[in-house]
Protein backbone atom coordinates (compact mmCIF):
# COMPACT_ATOMS: atom_id res chain seq x y z
CA UNK A 1 0.00 0.00 0.00
CA UNK A 2 2.75 2.18 1.07
CA UNK A 3 3.97 1.90 -2.78
CA UNK A 4 1.00 2.74 -4.38
CA UNK A 5 0.93 5.91 -2.30
CA UNK A 6 4.32 7.04 -3.56
CA UNK A 7 3.80 6.15 -7.56
CA UNK A 8 2.13 8.94 -9.09
CA UNK A 9 -1.28 8.52 -10.96
CA UNK A 10 -1.53 8.24 -14.34
CA UNK A 11 -3.04 12.08 -14.25
CA UNK A 12 -0.71 13.67 -12.77
CA UNK A 13 2.33 11.93 -15.45
CA UNK A 14 0.22 13.39 -18.24
CA UNK A 15 -0.11 16.70 -17.14
CA UNK A 16 3.47 18.99 -17.91
CA UNK A 17 4.37 21.95 -15.84
CA UNK A 18 3.46 25.29 -17.00
CA UNK A 19 5.80 27.86 -16.81
CA UNK A 20 4.37 31.09 -14.94
CA UNK A 21 5.76 32.70 -18.08
CA UNK A 22 3.86 31.66 -20.78
CA UNK A 23 0.56 33.75 -20.17
CA UNK A 24 2.92 36.32 -20.41
CA UNK A 25 4.48 35.11 -24.09
CA UNK A 26 1.06 34.11 -25.12
CA UNK A 27 0.04 38.02 -24.90
CA UNK A 28 3.17 38.83 -26.44
CA UNK A 29 2.40 36.97 -29.30
CA UNK A 30 -0.76 38.14 -29.77
CA UNK A 31 0.14 41.59 -29.55
CA UNK A 32 2.44 41.53 -32.33
CA UNK A 33 0.00 39.37 -34.64
CA UNK A 34 -2.18 42.50 -34.34
CA UNK A 35 0.67 44.53 -34.99
CA UNK A 36 1.57 42.81 -38.12
CA UNK A 37 -1.59 42.95 -39.46
CA UNK A 38 -2.41 46.31 -38.38
CA UNK A 39 0.67 47.29 -40.68
CA UNK A 40 -0.12 44.78 -43.45
CA UNK A 41 -3.83 46.75 -43.89
CA UNK A 42 -1.89 50.41 -43.77
CA UNK A 43 0.01 49.25 -46.28
CA UNK A 44 -2.41 47.74 -48.71
CA UNK A 45 -4.55 50.59 -48.16
CA UNK A 46 -1.49 52.88 -48.72
CA UNK A 47 -0.65 51.08 -52.23
CA UNK A 48 -4.52 51.45 -53.43
CA UNK A 49 -4.15 55.36 -52.29
CA UNK A 50 -1.27 55.90 -54.58
CA UNK A 51 -2.26 54.09 -57.69
CA UNK A 52 -5.92 55.79 -57.96
CA UNK A 53 -3.69 58.95 -57.12
CA UNK A 54 -1.66 58.51 -60.03
CA UNK A 55 -4.86 57.28 -62.59
CA UNK A 56 -6.74 60.36 -61.06
CA UNK A 57 -3.28 62.97 -62.20
CA UNK A 58 -2.79 61.13 -66.24
CA UNK A 59 -6.54 62.03 -66.55
CA UNK A 60 -6.18 65.96 -65.60
CA UNK A 61 -6.24 68.62 -68.14
CA UNK A 62 -7.39 72.03 -68.09
CA UNK A 63 -10.10 72.42 -68.46
CA UNK A 64 -11.43 69.18 -67.21
CA UNK A 65 -13.97 67.55 -69.08
CA UNK A 66 -17.18 66.37 -67.48
CA UNK A 67 -16.72 62.37 -68.55
CA UNK A 68 -13.38 62.73 -66.78
CA UNK A 69 -14.39 64.95 -63.47
CA UNK A 70 -16.90 61.89 -62.93
CA UNK A 71 -14.77 59.38 -63.41
CA UNK A 72 -11.83 61.08 -60.71
CA UNK A 73 -14.83 62.17 -58.22
CA UNK A 74 -15.50 58.28 -58.35
CA UNK A 75 -11.91 57.71 -57.47
CA UNK A 76 -11.77 59.84 -55.26
CA UNK A 77 -14.68 58.33 -52.80
CA UNK A 78 -12.60 55.11 -53.02
CA UNK A 79 -10.17 56.96 -51.69
CA UNK A 80 -11.82 58.35 -48.87
CA UNK A 81 -13.14 54.98 -48.29
CA UNK A 82 -10.00 53.36 -47.91
CA UNK A 83 -8.69 56.62 -45.44
CA UNK A 84 -11.93 55.37 -43.45
CA UNK A 85 -11.07 51.93 -43.43
CA UNK A 86 -8.24 52.13 -41.43
CA UNK A 87 -8.45 54.96 -39.45
CA UNK A 88 -8.93 52.79 -36.34
CA UNK A 89 -5.62 51.57 -37.26
CA UNK A 90 -4.12 55.09 -36.92
CA UNK A 91 -5.49 56.45 -33.48
CA UNK A 92 -2.92 57.52 -30.91
CA UNK A 93 0.22 56.60 -31.03
CA UNK A 94 -0.45 54.49 -34.04
CA UNK A 95 -0.33 57.51 -35.95
CA UNK A 96 2.72 57.94 -35.79
CA UNK A 97 3.71 54.38 -35.39
CA UNK A 98 2.81 53.32 -38.62
CA UNK A 99 3.61 56.92 -40.50
CA UNK A 100 5.66 55.29 -42.70
CA UNK A 101 3.52 53.45 -43.71
CA UNK A 102 0.77 55.17 -44.45
CA UNK A 103 2.93 58.68 -45.96
CA UNK A 104 3.23 57.38 -49.65
CA UNK A 105 -0.03 56.99 -50.13
CA UNK A 106 -0.10 60.54 -48.61
CA UNK A 107 1.84 62.01 -50.83
CA UNK A 108 0.31 60.66 -53.86
CA UNK A 109 -3.26 61.82 -52.61
CA UNK A 110 -2.20 65.67 -51.66
CA UNK A 111 0.29 65.67 -55.01
CA UNK A 112 -3.23 64.58 -57.05
CA UNK A 113 -5.42 67.40 -54.98
CA UNK A 114 -3.16 69.83 -55.26
CA UNK A 115 -3.17 69.48 -59.00
CA UNK A 116 -7.03 69.35 -59.95
CA UNK A 117 -7.28 72.56 -57.46
CA UNK A 118 -4.41 74.48 -59.30
CA UNK A 119 -6.32 73.27 -62.67
CA UNK A 120 -9.64 75.26 -61.50
CA UNK A 121 -7.99 77.65 -59.73
CA UNK A 122 -4.48 78.53 -60.28
CA UNK A 123 -3.45 78.23 -56.70
CA UNK A 124 -2.21 75.95 -54.23
CA UNK A 125 -4.32 74.14 -51.54
CA UNK A 126 -3.78 74.73 -47.83
CA UNK A 127 -2.97 72.34 -45.35
CA UNK A 128 -6.24 72.55 -43.73
CA UNK A 129 -8.03 72.02 -46.90
CA UNK A 130 -6.10 69.11 -48.18
CA UNK A 131 -7.10 68.07 -44.49
CA UNK A 132 -10.47 68.26 -45.05
CA UNK A 133 -10.31 66.27 -48.30
CA UNK A 134 -8.83 63.29 -46.10
CA UNK A 135 -12.03 61.22 -44.34
CA UNK A 136 -12.01 62.12 -40.39
CA UNK A 137 -9.88 60.31 -38.27
CA UNK A 138 -6.89 60.09 -40.54
CA UNK A 139 -4.11 63.19 -39.83
CA UNK A 140 -2.18 64.59 -42.97
CA UNK A 141 1.27 65.51 -41.45
CA UNK A 142 2.55 68.90 -42.58
CA UNK A 143 5.46 66.38 -44.41
CA UNK A 144 3.62 64.72 -46.07
CA UNK A 145 1.42 67.91 -46.99
CA UNK A 146 5.05 69.73 -48.12
CA UNK A 147 6.68 66.45 -50.38
CA UNK A 148 3.51 66.08 -52.01
CA UNK A 149 3.91 69.38 -53.29
CA UNK A 150 7.29 68.93 -54.03
CA UNK A 151 6.15 65.45 -56.37
CA UNK A 152 3.33 68.76 -57.93
CA UNK A 153 6.20 70.37 -59.84
CA UNK A 154 6.51 67.69 -61.74
CA UNK A 155 2.77 67.44 -62.91
CA UNK A 156 3.10 71.29 -63.28
CA UNK A 157 6.14 71.05 -65.86
CA UNK A 158 4.81 68.14 -68.11
CA UNK A 159 1.06 70.47 -68.31
CA UNK A 160 2.90 73.76 -69.23
CA UNK A 161 5.30 71.84 -71.44
CA UNK A 162 2.40 69.72 -73.41
CA UNK A 163 0.70 73.31 -73.51
CA UNK A 164 3.36 75.01 -75.49
CA UNK A 165 3.54 71.78 -78.28
CA UNK A 166 -0.20 71.87 -78.18
CA UNK A 167 -0.68 75.43 -78.59
CA UNK A 168 2.62 77.44 -78.32
CA UNK A 169 1.54 78.99 -75.18
CA UNK A 170 2.35 78.65 -71.46
CA UNK A 171 -1.33 78.19 -69.45
CA UNK A 172 -1.93 81.55 -68.46
CA UNK A 173 -4.71 82.91 -65.89
CA UNK A 174 -7.02 85.97 -66.45
CA UNK A 175 -6.59 89.05 -64.38
CA UNK A 176 -10.17 90.20 -63.19
CA UNK A 177 -10.14 92.86 -66.17
CA UNK A 178 -9.92 90.57 -68.50
CA UNK A 179 -5.84 91.35 -68.84
CA UNK A 180 -3.61 88.36 -68.40
CA UNK A 181 -2.82 86.93 -65.31
CA UNK A 182 0.15 84.88 -63.66
CA UNK A 183 1.65 82.04 -66.33
CA UNK A 184 2.65 78.32 -64.95
CA UNK A 185 6.65 79.00 -65.39
CA UNK A 186 5.77 82.15 -62.78
CA UNK A 187 4.23 80.09 -60.32
CA UNK A 188 7.11 77.20 -60.40
CA UNK A 189 9.74 79.68 -59.77
CA UNK A 190 7.68 80.93 -56.68
CA UNK A 191 7.35 77.51 -55.45
CA UNK A 192 11.40 77.02 -56.10
CA UNK A 193 12.39 79.87 -54.08
CA UNK A 194 9.75 78.73 -51.53
CA UNK A 195 11.15 75.77 -51.06
CA UNK A 196 14.89 76.70 -51.43
CA UNK A 197 13.85 78.76 -48.60
CA UNK A 198 12.73 76.12 -46.57
CA UNK A 199 15.15 75.22 -43.29
CA UNK A 200 14.67 71.57 -41.74
CA UNK A 201 17.38 72.16 -39.25
CA UNK A 202 14.93 71.91 -36.29
CA UNK A 203 13.26 68.64 -37.24
CA UNK A 204 12.95 66.71 -34.01
CA UNK A 205 14.00 63.57 -35.68
CA UNK A 206 16.01 62.65 -38.66
CA UNK A 207 13.66 59.87 -39.44
CA UNK A 208 11.28 62.29 -40.37
CA UNK A 209 10.14 62.14 -44.02
CA UNK A 210 10.47 65.26 -44.49
CA UNK A 211 14.30 65.85 -43.87
CA UNK A 212 15.07 61.91 -45.31
CA UNK A 213 13.58 62.85 -48.75
CA UNK A 214 14.01 66.73 -48.75
CA UNK A 215 17.30 67.09 -50.29
CA UNK A 216 16.02 64.41 -53.34
CA UNK A 217 12.76 66.34 -53.68
CA UNK A 218 14.83 69.86 -53.89
CA UNK A 219 16.82 68.52 -57.12
CA UNK A 220 14.13 67.04 -58.48
CA UNK A 221 12.05 70.18 -58.36
CA UNK A 222 14.96 71.86 -59.91
CA UNK A 223 15.32 70.07 -62.87
CA UNK A 224 11.12 70.31 -63.34
CA UNK A 225 11.52 74.05 -63.12
CA UNK A 226 14.61 74.48 -65.19
CA UNK A 227 13.01 72.10 -68.20
CA UNK A 228 9.83 74.24 -68.46
CA UNK A 229 12.23 77.52 -68.51
CA UNK A 230 14.22 75.75 -71.26
CA UNK A 231 10.88 75.16 -73.18
CA UNK A 232 9.94 78.70 -73.00
CA UNK A 233 13.38 79.91 -73.84
CA UNK A 234 13.09 77.11 -76.97
CA UNK A 235 9.84 78.39 -77.95
CA UNK A 236 11.12 82.38 -77.97
CA UNK A 237 14.24 81.92 -79.52
CA UNK A 238 13.74 78.79 -81.69
CA UNK A 239 9.81 78.06 -82.11
CA UNK A 240 9.10 78.96 -85.41
CA UNK A 241 12.12 76.29 -86.71
CA UNK A 242 10.01 73.17 -84.84
CA UNK A 243 7.13 71.63 -86.07
CA UNK A 244 3.90 71.82 -84.21
CA UNK A 245 3.54 69.56 -81.54
CA UNK A 246 7.33 68.95 -80.85
CA UNK A 247 8.13 67.99 -77.35
CA UNK A 248 11.35 68.25 -76.01
CA UNK A 249 13.05 65.18 -73.91
CA UNK A 250 11.89 65.75 -70.55
CA UNK A 251 15.40 63.98 -69.37
CA UNK A 252 17.93 66.48 -71.94
CA UNK A 253 20.09 67.75 -69.62
CA UNK A 254 19.40 65.79 -66.68
CA UNK A 255 22.76 65.89 -64.27
CA UNK A 256 24.52 62.35 -64.15
CA UNK A 257 23.69 61.29 -60.74
CA UNK A 258 20.39 63.04 -60.31
CA UNK A 259 17.43 61.23 -60.35
CA UNK A 260 14.88 61.71 -63.20
CA UNK A 261 11.11 63.20 -62.20
CA UNK A 262 8.50 61.00 -61.54
CA UNK A 263 6.67 59.09 -64.12
CA UNK A 264 3.63 57.33 -64.66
Amino acid sequence: MAEQKNNPSSEELAMPDVSPFMPMFETFRDELDEHHDRRERIIKASRDITALSKKIVRQLQSPIPPPVAKENNTRYDSIRDLFTSIAPDLQGLNAWRYQRQISGGCQEYVEAISFQHYLETQRLITHQEAQNLISEGVELTADDYILGLFDLTGELMRFGITSIATSGALPRSKGGDGSEGRDILGDLRSLRTSFEGMDTSSSTTDESPLKRDIAKKVGVMKQSVGKVENAVYGMIIRGRERPKGWIPDLNEGQERGTEAVESY
